[in-house]
């Protein structure tokens, strides 16, 4: 048995996201290519400025029925990134950012969707996880704006601090639009969208009537069924130590998975090392040793939303939220020159080997 592994390292709005896709039976040689070509469809490529891969398990039906997956998936995802992306000075994202004005601004459904939805993970987290956050996220150099020269000062830390707070933002539902209570505030669902990405896909394939898939965007997954040999489907994440290694392989089955940390997504500056995830209570870069989260759950924008929140939290603080709420976590932690494993009960049971 071979398996191919499939590394992707994300940095979708400044976001590291770390998992490996582990595929059982695709191999180097072409005969079991060959084989797994008969039993899977395959549709890869790039969006949300990441990769983006699927696999889906061929059933009785015609070739025509699958060529005409990819255009849509495509079209699916390129209207996730107009709606979602800080990088498109177009997407209703970056409009709704410009406009001063504090009254309704309308927004696509789907759009109201995601934004609600971060708004309950915020605050459920107590605003660990924050959606707002974005002008610090930018200040620190991990945004649209260039990395600063030096380290931004008190002053400006507390300046764009004015700005933050997710229960400044609202959300109608129908018709679907947003506000903010205040002017210039920058609103980042980088927390979320790929997630809703990959969620998105997952739904139209279930509109499809596909029951055995497996979803992934920039390394956050969500899978359905069993693979190709009849088997549940495999994610590993990667070790921080070397992007070549697996750290843990859980059995994933009707469910998704993502995973935040900072393996690659920092800078250092005199010495020191600044993570890409900022803490919007005290306007820096957190300093705690959690070197990566890696959460389960029924959807893949939730498992997004809180892997953020949750490293934002710190091991401490993060596994007891984690645990209060029997969320399956697995967290890696630093301890001085070492990593050590920590994981929620509910987390371990996936690890179990499955048929």
């Amino acid at each position: 048995e071979i398996l191919i592994m499939i590394h992707q390292k994300c940095y979708l709005f400044n976001k590291a996201k770390l998992l490996f896709i582990l595929m059982l039976g695709v191999a180097l040689f072409v005969g079991c290519q060959e084989d797994s070509k008969a039993k899977l469809h395959f549709i890869s490529g790039r969006t949300m400025g990441t990769s983006f891969s699927i696999k889906i398990v061929k059933d009785n039906r015609p070739n025509e029925q699958y060529n005409k997956l990819e255009p849509e998936i495509n079209a699916l995802l390129v209207e996730v990134n107009r709606q979602m992306s800080t990088y498109l000075p177009e997407s209703e994202i970056s409009m709704f950012n410009i406009q001063n004005d504090t009254g309704w601004f309308d927004v696509s459904r789907d759009f109201a969707n995601v934004m609600n939805a971060s708004l309950e993970i915020c605050q459920q987290t107590e605003g660990a996880l924050d959606i707002t956050v974005g002008p610090l996220v930018n200040l620190w150099g991990f945004g649209p704006e260039n990395r600063p020269t030096i380290i931004p000062s008190d002053a400006e830390i507390a300046e764009r601090q004015n700005l933050i707070g997710y229960n400044k933002i609202s959300v109608r539902l129908d018709p679907p639009a947003v506000k903010k209570s205040q002017s210039g505030m920058y609103c980042d669902l980088s927390s979320t969208a790929k997630g809703f990405g990959v969620d998105k896909v997952a739904e139209y394939l279930e509109s499809e009537n596909f029951s055995n898939y497996f979803v992934e965007i920039g390394g956050e997954a969500r899978a359905k069924g069993n693979n190709e040999r009849g088997q549940i489907w495999r994610v590993g994440v990667t070790s921080p130590e070397r992007v070549d290694n697996i750290q843990k392989v859980v059995w994933l089955q009707n469910k998704a998975i993502a995973t935040s940390g900072d393996y690659f997504n920092y800078y250092e500056m005199d010495g020191k090392r600044y993570s890409h995830t900022i803490d919007p209570q005290t306007g820096k870069p957190v300093t705690h040793k959690l070197a990566s989260v890696t959460v389960v759950s029924d959807n893949c924008m939730t498992a997004d939303g809180f892997a953020t929140a949750i490293d934002v939290m710190g091991p401490e603080r993060g596994f007891q939220f984690a645990a209060e709420r029997k969320l399956p976590v697995f967290m890696i932690v630093r301890e001085g020159e070492i990593f050590v494993e920590k994981m929620t009960p509910e987390f371990s049971e996936m690890l179990k080997t499955k048929k």
